[in-house]
């Protein structure tokens, strides 16, 4: 069970979790324990409320397929029981991160001393530059 809020839990059932063997280096250890974990997470055939779903299929994340599958791979740590929980706090954070509401942007002008100041250092730039000329004899 995944709790996300108060009313938002997932069930065991629809997290489907596979161990596999953890890439890159690592020694006789990597090679015969299948210690890392792929978690897989259908959105769309998921208990999560309408809201949610469409929150998470407009993300642009590599993580997230076209058929609405999140695949997380968790291969960090050394044992499977970490790995699995680095995963499901992964996905967790992913589909809060999906829904928290972002604070509407309000477009702002430059003042008409920070314009002066501007067109200041830029003129003082374009002296400087101007120097650099050859020298006449």
């Amino acid at each position: 069970m995944l709790t996300l809020s108060n009313t938002v839990e997932l069930a065991e059932w629809e997290i489907e979790i596979t161990q596999i063997r953890a890439q890159g280096a690592g020694g006789q250890n990597v090679n015969k324990v299948a210690s890392a974990v792929h978690l897989r997470f259908d959105v769309l055939n998921s208990s999560l409320p309408p809201f949610y779903k469409e929150r998470l299929m407009a993300l642009s994340d590599q993580r997230i397929s076209k058929e609405g599958v999140i695949i997380i791979k968790a291969q960090s740590f050394r044992t499977l029981e970490k790995n699995k929980e680095d995963a499901l706090q992964r996905l967790k954070a992913l589909i809060l991160d999906a829904v928290k509401q972002q604070k509407p942007r309000r477009p702002t002008k430059p003042t008409r001393s920070a314009k002066r100041r501007r067109v200041d250092s830029k003129t003082r730039k374009g002296k400087t530059k101007a120097l650099r000329g050859k020298v006449e004899p």
